[in-house]
C-alpha cells in the first residue's frame, strides 16, 4: 500500500474511533481480526498485548489518558508493549526517537510529555533545532540523545518495528494486537472503550485457550 494511502486510511479509520457511540459495541459482537500466520511474542509467559502507535496521529494522542488508566489495571499474566508503527521514512524517524528515549532510560517519564508538546505546542520532531530545544529542557543532552539516535541498537530496532508493522498487517493506528494472533483496528473498535473491550475480550480468550 502506498505510504500516503495508509496515513489516509489511518485517519478515516479513526474518525468513527472517536465519534461512534459507546453503546452501539454493547449490542454487537467484538470485531477484530485473526492473524495468518501467528507472529512470535517477547513476553515470557505472558499474553501480550501491543500497542502500534505513531507520536504524529492525533487519535493516538488523544487515546493515550484512557490507554495509561487501562494499563495500571491490567492482570499479572498480561504485559503491554508499545510499537511505533512504520510505513515510511518520516514514522520511522519518530519510530528511532522512540527507541532512542527507551535506551537511554526515560521513556517512562518523557512519553506522555512528548506526545504533548507535539499535539498541544506543536513542536515539529523533523526540526532539529526544535527537538534539541525540547530535549534539553526534558533534561535530555541532545548530544548524548543524537549518538544514541544513530547508534546500531536504536536502527535495527527501528528496522524491526518497520518489519512487525508489515507481519501484523496495520495498515493505521492505533491499533491494537494480542498474542501475536488478534489484531484490533481503530475501526472495528468503534470508540476507545469498545477498542479496549474487545482487546480485554481478545486476552480472556487467549487465558481460556491457555487453561
Amino acid at each position: 500500500m502506498n505510504p500516503h494511502r495508509r496515513i489516509l486510511v489511518a485517519a478515516l479509520a479513526a474518525a468513527p474511533f472517536a465519534l461512534a457511540p459507546f453503546g452501539a459495541l454493547a449490542q454487537e459482537r467484538p470485531q477484530y481480526t485473526e492473524l495468518k500466520p501467528p507472529q512470535p511474542t517477547e513476553s515470557g509467559g505472558k499474553i501480550e498485548v501491543i500497542e502500534f502507535f505513531w507520536y504524529g496521529c492525533p487519535h493516538c494522542y488523544n487515546l493515550e489518558p484512557t490507554l495509561e488508566a487501562w494499563a495500571k489495571k491490567l492482570p499479572a499474566d498480561v504485559a503491554l508493549r508499545l510499537i511505533p508503527a512504520v510505513f515510511n521514512e518520516r514514522w520511522a524517524y519518530d519510530a528511532a526517537i522512540f527507541y532512542t528515549f527507551d535506551a537511554l532510560g526515560v521513556l517512562e517519564r518523557v512519553h506522555r510529555p512528548f506526545f504533548d508538546a507535539i499535539h498541544r505546542d506543536r513542536l515539529r520532531t523533523d526540526n532539529p533545532a526544535a527537538l534539541s530545544e525540547w530535549l534539553g529542557k526534558n533534561g535530555i543532552d541532545p548530544k548524548k540523545f543524537q549518538e544514541t539516535f544513530k547508534s546500531f541498537g536504536v536502527q535495527s530496532k527501528t528496522r524491526r518495528a518497520t518489519q512487525q508493522t508489515v507481519a501484523y498487517k496495520i495498515d493505521g493506528t492505533p491499533a491494537m494486537a494480542v498474542q501475536g494472533r488478534f489484531t484490533v483496528s481503530a475501526e472495528q473498535g468503534r470508540t476507545q472503550q469498545g477498542l479496549l473491550q474487545t482487546v480485554d475480550y481478545l486476552v480472556d480468550l487467549v487465558r481460556r485457550n491457555k487453561s
